[in-house]
């Protein structure tokens, strides 16, 4: 398919610019627009996403309560609604939408908000209608034959989950309307809302398929709720309508190749999906999966993608704008971040994975293989994490360039990469297999994305090289602190139960980011002397 060309930079490569780069220029907001601080912006984020993944962490061990079979099946239900909501809202919408929404004056914006709002609902219906029907079908790809999980548990819970696409659908509408204008208190809180609503719903209602089910629908309908007096406050809560609107054109363009990309990580997650519920490995494991993936996605979810979605507006702006000097200088400050703070987590959760899973076992008792499941598929994925947090920096620079065909060719390919290396490693590695797997991935990905971005507008590569040499050493050693501190204190306790999980956890980390802080304060990384000066005001 061919996909017309779209605004942005000169398919003509420039010859390659020196990069004087003004970080303080990059960071500011682009005139007559936003006044909010870039630093404030983000640190509103983060809040919001630290909020919603500790309550989602209490919302998983509340879950953890249910019998392993139930949990098994909702695991598996779940991700059907999922598949779909990021082919249709969160990530289609915030790298589709915003960009085009942000070179519109404010009567067009509202336009072509009700006209995206109105078609994606339309969608959704017809999908969900689908999906309702088509569960058998579907049930039958995720769950292998024979495997580890109740196929007609999984199948009811599946029917009963579908209605919370069009929920996290129009979620998303609200949110990437109140992000685009830099408005992100609302949007970032209102996922710790979803948390409350499933946590009060799954400690009051019975332990059965049906209630567990249900409870991720109350949350979805709160997440939804609570950003609309936001809307309304700001005049962006939209009217739906199918009238259409000549920018839509070019959000569907934009859409059109994500759906490659997001097609490929669907396919991979089916994939990991059926291999987790086959009979190479034990029951629980489906629920250690789920467990590994809550602790991942809150550290990533704070350490890189919060910075990212407070950067990415301002991307947006200096790509309208063509200012590519302060876009250039935007792209630096958002590697070196985003990489100073995924790598000494990264460490930790290699070093002191058994603690970080014991935070799901509220009881004494718990099963060995859903434990044992958790504790080394965190292991691999904490490998991944600064690879991907380079990935998920440069993708958002070509979204915001509107260059969304390179970015998603890039992405399709290193997800199907990613299927193959499952293939070859999880075999003999096992569990930690999956990881790894991706940490080549996301490695290989991050270098087609830095080649791509050097032809369009020079790339700061020496610079970016120079940081990770120094980061990535010191975030080891770190790492090797707390393992060190885990395994010779003489007052640590035994990964497993809860209690023990915030006790290791909290002396064994402490000790690996005490040594990760003195060591940039050592190197006088900017990040750190950055910060100490603000303090010191």
């Amino acid at each position: 398919m061919t996909v017309p060309p779209t605004p942005g930079p000169s398919t003509t490569p420039p010859e390659l610019p020196e990069l004087d780069i003004d970080f303080e220029a990059a960071a500011a907001p682009p005139a007559g627009g936003p006044k909010r601080s870039l630093r404030v912006n983000t640190i509103i984020v983060m809040l919001g996403t630290l909020g919603s993944r500790l309550s989602g962490i209490v919302r998983q061990q509340i879950i953890n309560l249910f019998d392993t079979s139930l949990t098994d099946a909702f695991n598996v239900a779940s991700k059907v609604p999922n598949l779909l909501r990021e082919l249709l809202a969160e990530g289609a919408l915030v790298n589709s939408f915003i960009p085009v929404y942000k070179t519109l004056d404010a009567a067009e914006r509202r336009k072509l908000a009700q006209a995206f709002s109105g078609t994606l609902i339309a969608v959704n219906l017809i999908l969900m209608a689908l999906g309702i029907l088509a569960a058998p079908l579907i049930v039958d790809i995720l769950v292998a034959q024979g495997g580890n999980v109740d196929r007609g548990v999984a199948l009811y819970m599946t029917q009963l989950v579908m209605p919370f696409l069009m929920l996290i659908s129009l979620s998303a509408v609200a949110m990437g309307l109140l992000n685009a204008d830099e408005h992100f208190k609302e949007s970032s809180f209102a996922p710790v809302a979803f948390n409350i609503a499933s946590i009060v719903a799954l400690m009051l209602l019975p332990r059965t398929a049906t209630w567990l089910a249900l409870g991720w629908l109350l949350g979805g309908v709160a997440q939804l709720v609570v950003q609309l007096p936001a809307l309304n406050r700001f005049g962006l809560l939209p009217t739906p309508s199918l009238a259409g609107h000549p920018a839509l054109r070019r959000v569907l363009v934009q859409m059109a190749p994500f759906t490659l990309t997001a097609g490929a990580r669907q396919f991979l997650n089916i994939y990991v999906t059926r291999l987790l519920t086959s009979s190479q490995f034990a029951a629980g494991t489906q629920t250690g999966y789920a467990n590994a993936e809550a602790l991942f996605t809150t550290v990533n979810g704070l350490f890189v993608v919060s910075p990212v979605l407070a950067l990415f507006p301002r991307f947006s702006q200096h790509a309208a704008d063509r200012d590519w000097a302060a876009f250039r200088g935007l792209t630096v400050q958002g590697l070196r971040t985003t990489t100073f703070l995924a790598a000494p987590m990264s460490a930790l959760l290699v070093a002191l994975a058994p603690y970080a899973v014991s935070l799901f076992n509220l009881s004494r008792t718990f099963e060995a293989a859903k434990f044992q499941a958790g504790a080394g598929i965190l292991t691999g994925w904490a490998l991944a994490l600064v690879p991907w947090a380079l990935v998920t920096v440069l993708l958002r620079t070509f979204y915001a360039r509107e260059r969304t065909r390179e970015a998603v060719t890039v992405s399709a390919v290193g997800f199907v990469l990613e299927v193959i290396l499952y293939r070859l490693l999880v075999p003999p590695l096992g569990l930690l297999g999956f990881g790894v797997s991706t940490m080549i991935s996301g490695l290989l990905m991050t270098a087609a994305l830095i080649l791509m971005y050097r032809r369009a507008l020079g790339f700061p590569l020496r610079e970016l090289t120079l940081h990770l040499l120094r980061v990535v050493p010191l975030a080891a050693l770190a790492g090797l602190a707390a393992w060190a501190a885990s395994r010779f204190l003489p007052f640590m306790p035994t990964p497993g139960f809860i209690v023990s999980g915030v006790i290791g956890g909290a002396v064994a980390g402490g000790v690996g980011l005490a040594v990760y802080l003195a060591g940039a304060l050592a190197l006088r990384l900017p990040e750190v002397s950055g910060a100490l000066r603000r303090l010191r005001r």
